[in-house]
């Protein structure tokens, strides 16, 4: 019986610490990150093994040659049907990975350097399509707030939009990391990178939220309880983001009636977007919403707006001033001893 390579066992075990440890521990990579990086390890392995043959007994380095890589992007585009941006996505974990292991061993420098070179796929601007303050007002009446759900979806939509934090950053936010007492309430929130920011309540916002906190959370001595969580499993599961906009559906549906500016397909991201240009529209400073938004350069910030070249000289000058699906899910359903069960990825 043919034994496994020693090179399979290596790659096998730097996948799992990488996977295991570095990623959650060292690089305190969200649990979002997690999931894509582990994805698109799966996604690999699932092309060396249909598409080049490879099993166990025969992966070794050359399975992340140039040629190899370039091919799976092609296949992800045409056999997964993926979009070029989620095509990127696969590959900037691929290279994550590639990396770790290059530091680990030498052997793997080379082929690390060969996936830098891959181009990424060209994605077209996305515009969001934007909610006009008529349409928020229009949203935000639609609860009913008489009924303890209604109360809720109109805290949450209200917290979103008054924030403009991102729906992963609300839905993880704890009640440790609320003051609603003091002369600064704020939130502080733990966006990407494990970073964390500030953000500070108004008035009306704060004053739901504490009412919000005597109804859903009647006892404080929780402070890893999550502000909105999931009904059905308790203080500490977050609601899902996927129901957040199931939700936000229903409600774009009640508003439309009484202004035709609310979008149908509306989604959670569609508040921040609004907040950020509502702020730029009520003259905040660029660098100053690029904070609050969490955008780690101003430069984000302004393609994010869509702002002008006008705009954007203004807004630099400021700163020198200042300082500053349809397809299933193929990989649920893989064959047992395959090279995905032999790499742990199962």
């Amino acid at each position: 019986m043919k034994k496994i390579n020693p090179q399979a066992l290596l790659i096998a075990k730097y996948l799992n610490e990488w996977l295991e440890c570095h990623v959650p521990s060292i690089k305190a990579c969200s649990p979002h990150t997690q999931r894509n990086y582990k994805t698109s390890m799966i996604l690999y392995a699932m092309f060396l093994r249909s598409v080049k043959h490879v099993s166990p007994k025969t992966l070794n380095t050359q399975c992340f040659s140039l040629e190899n890589i370039t091919e799976w992007v092609l296949w992800l585009k045409e056999c997964r049907s993926c979009s070029p941006a989620t095509c990127n996505v696969r590959l900037s974990a691929l290279r994550a990975f590639l990396k770790y292991m290059s530091d680990k061993d030498m052997a793997f420098l080379t082929f690390y350097l060969q996936a830098e070179t891959v181009p990424n796929q060209k994605t077209p601007k996305r515009k969001i399509v934007g909610l006009s303050k008529m349409a928020v007002n229009a949203l935000l009446a639609a609860p009913n707030q008489r009924t303890s759900r209604g109360f809720r979806d109109y805290t949450l939509m209200l917290t979103l939009y008054s924030t403009a934090v991102r729906i992963n950053e609300l839905l993880s936010l704890k009640i440790s990391n609320i003051f609603t007492n003091g002369p600064k309430p704020r939130i502080i929130v733990i966006g990407k990178g494990r970073k964390k920011r500030p953000i500070p309540l108004l008035a009306k916002p704060m004053q739901y939220i504490k009412q919000y906190l005597a109804e859903y959370h009647p006892h404080p001595d929780n402070p890893d309880a999550l502000l909105f969580y999931s009904k059905s499993k308790g203080i500490y599961a977050p609601m899902s983001a996927e129901n957040v906009n199931k939700l936000l559906k229903r409600y774009a549906a009640i508003a439309k009636k009484n202004c035709k500016e609310v979008p149908l397909n509306l989604h959670a991201h569609q508040f921040r977007h609004a907040k950020a240009s509502h702020w730029l529209e009520n003259g905040m400073n660029i660098a100053q919403i690029s904070y609050l938004l969490g955008h780690e350069s101003i430069h984000t910030t302004m393609v994010y707006l869509d702002i002008t070249t006008e705009q954007e000289a203004k807004a630099l000058e400021t700163l020198e001033d200042e300082n500053q699906k349809k397809l299933l899910k193929k990989w649920k359903n893989i064959d047992t001893g395959s090279l995905e069960d032999f790499l742990g990825l199962c």
